[in-house]
């Protein structure tokens, strides 16, 4: 028996800031990419390397991006258009709707925020958040 689960009730919240912090949904989120966690390596390969084979070491971790799809709505736009004027980082969560509520939680600043208005389609937007440090798991 499988454990995957549907994307239906997973929520992207926005943080408000103050020091006992809520976190209010984002309206209308279609989709939600990442966060895209990566990490680099340190060629420390040498002369000496034994083998014939590189030798690497850990570098840095990057949390990477998330991008949400949203059908645009005016609050929404407001929002994520307050977020990306900001000098400051805003805490942000992913809640997926499993019996746990499994939350990924960061910090991140807004870097694009592109309005898609199709013939045909519903208008939306595509916001793109740079994590600035880990990604926490919580439940």
């Amino acid at each position: 028996m499988s454990d995957a689960l549907a994307g239906v009730g997973t929520s992207f919240k926005r943080g408000d800031g103050s020091s006992s912090e809520s976190f209010t949904a984002i309206a209308e989120v279609i989709n939600i990419t990442g966060p895209q966690l990566t990490r680099d390596f340190i060629d420390v390969t040498n002369l000496d390397s034994t083998d014939g084979y590189r030798e690497f070491i850990a570098g840095f971790r990057d949390s990477g991006e998330v991008t949400i799809t949203a059908n645009w709505t005016r609050d929404g736009y407001v929002d994520m258009k307050a977020d990306y004027d900001s000098d400051d980082s805003v805490n942000y969560q992913i809640v997926i709707g499993d019996t746990g509520n499994t939350t990924l939680e960061f910090a991140a600043y807004v870097t694009g925020m592109p309005i898609n208005i199709p013939t045909g389609s519903q208008i939306t937007m595509d916001v793109t958040f740079k994590i600035t440090a880990d990604v926490t798991l919580s439940s």
